[in-house]
């Protein structure tokens, strides 16, 4: 029987490679003892202004930060509180309405819940707004993406009414491959950008915002504000590096396996992948089970097999089934995908 210290996760949240001790080994690997700790921020942040083909990127030390910093810029330069973006956005659901206790802004909610925004949910709006912000892949709803043409269109729409148009990048290194294209060319659609550092980077933590310099400026001058300017990112910054260096070029082949993956999911009795196939490395898998039965029988499994695949699930209004997400990204060099199927299948006969 596994310990829950000696077992494998394929879970972002509890992976042994996010562990204290190999984090501090990757970091300690990076260490430059010629150099010195504040260069790091600063190399780190022209690469990814470099990468993204703005003029200018900043450090944050959440992203939860930085785009409330972004949206209160776009909303001072329009003299417009109002800001538009999905439902299920990061910013509404999980932030506690910094935005609007911070800040003072407010939110116009666009689009249906489950679906990702539209030209035509756009065209409805009818009231001034600040900005417009895109989460590429809309994480809440199974990393979904839009078609690039839609992508274009939406963004076309910002130009044509005066918003500003801002990406909720924290999983744009996961988007890349779908469509094809360089991270210039997706950022150059925004006015403003977020990427994560810790998400398929697998960093210690962090964000960057990218914009022209003017924006960057003001961004810094509110970083300062908020507390987020410390002189100990930088090993936030190397670790990031490290996942630009190492795991940013993999993100094509873990959009594959992704896809692989998933049609074995999707095989097995009572599951549902969302969206099949992936988009992304990022996808949902829906199960006809009751929560509480999916994470008793998930948890004997896992002292069984030393194989832990979630670590929470997604209830929803039906309360026969629920969701989980995977990512896949280095932590699922430790194991198979038949193992992960085996596990899902065993643990629907058992809870289903």
């Amino acid at each position: 029987m596994a310990i829950d210290g000696d077992l494998r996760s394929v879970s972002l949240v509890t992976t042994r490679k996010h562990r204290p001790a190999r984090v501090l080994d990757l970091v300690r690997a990076r260490v430059d003892e010629e150099e010195s700790r504040t260069e790091a921020v600063p190399r780190l942040e022209r690469r990814v202004a470099d990468l993204l083909g703005k003029p200018a990127a900043a450090m944050f030390p959440t992203g939860t930060m930085a785009q409330q910093v972004a949206m209160r810029i776009h909303a001072d330069r329009r003299n417009t509180k109002m800001i538009a973006f999905h439902p299920q956005c990061h910013m509404e659901v999980h932030e506690h309405k910094g935005y609007q206790l911070v800040h003072g802004l407010s939110a116009l909610l666009v689009g249906d819940y489950h679906s990702l925004i539209t030209v035509a949910d756009l065209e409805a709006i009818k009231q001034p707004v600040a900005a417009l912000l895109l989460e590429l892949p809309q994480r809440d709803i199974g990393g979904r993406l839009p078609a690039w043409e839609e992508l274009v269109a939406q963004v076309d729409w910002t130009r044509e009414h005066g918003v500003a148009s801002h990406m909720d990048g924290a999983r744009l290194w996961e988007a890349q491959p779908y469509y094809g294209r360089s991270h210039a060319e997706i950022a150059a659609l925004f006015d403003s950008v977020y990427v994560s550092l810790y998400k398929g980077l697998m960093g210690i933590s962090g964000a960057l915002l990218a914009g022209d310099a003017e924006f960057i400026e003001h961004a810094k001058i509110w970083r300062n504000r908020l507390g987020g300017n410390t002189a100990a990112a930088w090993p936030m910054a190397l670790a990031g590096e490290r996942g630009l260096d190492e795991l940013l070029p993999r993100m094509p082949e873990f959009l594959v396996r992704a896809r692989t993956l998933a049609g074995m999911l999707g095989g097995i009795p009572g599951v549902q992948v969302v969206p099949e196939p992936p988009q992304t490395p990022l996808f949902h898998v829906h199960l006809a089970a009751q929560p509480e039965r999916v994470l008793e029988h998930a948890k004997l499994l896992a002292e069984k097999t030393g194989l832990r695949v979630f670590g929470q699930v997604r209830r929803s209004s039906n309360p026969m089934t629920c969701s989980f997400e995977i990512t896949v990204t280095e932590q699922f060099d430790d194991v198979t995908d038949a193992e992960v199927r085996d596990f899902i299948g065993e643990l629907m006969l058992a809870a289903g």
